[in-house]
C-alpha cells in the first residue's frame, strides 16, 4: 500500500454529513447526480439493499470512494459487487485506487464472498489497465436497454 494513502484512513461513510461531504468526488464518476440531497437520499434508500460506501479521507476530505454490497445469485455465488469507485481526478496516481481495491478485497473476503465483481464502460481503457494491474479479469460483457 501506498505510504501516502495509510489504510488507517480508509473508513464506512456512515453519518449524512459525510455522505454530503462525498457529493463532489462522487459526482466526478456519477455526473447525473444533481445534487448532495439526491445523493443522500439515493445512499439512503441503497443502504436497504446493503450498499456500503468507503471512503479514503486525506487532510479531511475524501480522496477516493468506493460504493459496494454483498449479493448472492446462481451465477456467482455470494460475491461482491463494487457499484462505484472513484479517485479524485487531482489525486490520481497516487496509490489511493490500489488502496481502495485492497480494502474493497480485505472487507468481500472478510463478509465471506468467494468473489468481488464490478462493471465498467468499454471505453473505459485507463480504468480496464488499472483493474488488470489490481488483478482483476474481464469475463463478461453486460447487455442492457432503457425501459423508459
Amino acid at each position: 500500500m501506498s505510504a501516502a494513502a495509510p489504510a488507517g484512513q480508509i473508513r464506512h461513510v456512515e453519518a449524512e454529513a459525510e455522505v454530503r461531504a462525498c457529493f463532489a468526488l462522487m459526482r466526478q464518476l456519477r455526473p447525473h447526480l444533481a445534487s448532495a440531497d439526491e445523493f443522500v437520499a439515493r445512499w439512503r434508500r441503497q443502504q436497504g439493499a446493503g450498499y456500503r460506501l468507503l471512503a479514503l479521507w486525506q487532510e479531511g476530505r475524501p480522496a477516493a470512494l468506493a460504493g459496494y454490497r454483498v449479493l448472492d445469485n446462481l451465477t456467482h455465488g455470494v460475491h461482491c459487487y463494487v457499484d462505484d469507485l472513484v479517485t479524485d481526478e487531482g489525486q490520481r496516481s497516487g496509490g489511493y485506487g490500489a488502496a481502495m481495491m485492497d480494502r474493497l478485497k480485505a472487507e468481500a473476503r472478510a463478509l465471506g464472498c468467494g468473489r468481488l465483481l464490478l462493471d465498467t464502460g468499454l471505453a473505459n481503457a485507463l480504468g480496464q489497465r488499472f483493474y488488470f494491474r489490481n488483478g482483476l479479469l474481464a469475463t463478461a460483457l453486460r447487455f442492457m436497454i432503457p425501459l423508459d
